[in-house]
């Protein structure tokens, strides 16, 4: 499987000319990143990872293309483009299910605390084929399976980096990548990053730093 990183949280993934695409967002190259897709999925409702206009157009564009996620955003997305609704669905945590021949599970269920006065929305991490495992906005450990690839949201306004770390080493993964990494200056992506490289190494974690528009096969 090819894994590119796109800037901040969006993921594509290439496997036997099948394409999935996770969180493309405001922050990402949105039409790059969806270009051949297959299948979107959608982790929860801010604009860092769901660029509506963006999937719009997408949904023009690929007859073939689908899309999930959670309630509240395949309802703002049925609403926007409604000639494509049937082709936008909800996920949720617990759920299983296959599309374009990939194998997805769904995790957790809510986004992390920004701060008690800002209200809960609904995330859903996804694991990917029992390997790649995309949290979205949480750090939410998924129960009961193996992941082989671990998404590391490394800064967000709700973490701090003995969550992040902490997070990494209770997954144990042996391979992980950073998202979320748009708000952090080089310098300071570098200072977390080189935590999170030196204690996930002690539990088994090889965590590597992926440039936007990068891809690695794993």
């Amino acid at each position: 499987m090819l894994l590119t990183k796109f800037t901040h949280a969006c993921v594509r993934l290439e496997q036997d000319g099948r394409v999935l695409v996770l969180d493309p967002g405001i922050f990402s190259e949105s039409a790059e990143a969806l270009a051949g897709a297959d299948v979107v999925l959608v982790t929860h409702e801010h604009p860092d990872h769901y660029d509506a206009a963006a999937l719009r157009q997408a949904l023009s564009d690929a007859p073939r293309l689908s899309i999930y996620a959670p309630a509240g955003v395949a309802q703002d997305l049925q609403n926007r483009a409604p000639e494509h609704a049937a082709r936008i669905f909800v996920s949720a945590a617990g759920e299983s299910f296959g599309v374009a021949g990939f194998a997805v599970q769904c995790f957790g269920g809510q986004h992390a605390v920004i701060h008690p006065s800002m209200p809960m929305v609904a995330n859903v991490g996804y694991l990917i084929d029992d390997d790649v495992y995309h949290p979205g906005d949480s750090l939410i450990v998924p129960h009961g399976v193996s992941v082989g690839t671990l998404l590391v949201p490394i800064h967000a306004p709700w973490s701090k980096v003995s969550e992040v770390v902490d997070f990494v080493v209770s997954v144990r993964s042996p391979r992980a990548f950073q998202i979320h990494d748009a708000l952090l200056s080089e310098k300071g992506l570098a200072f977390t990053e080189s935590h999170v490289a030196r204690i996930g190494a002690l539990h088994g974690v090889a965590f590597r730093h992926l440039a936007p528009g990068q891809s690695v096969e794993i």
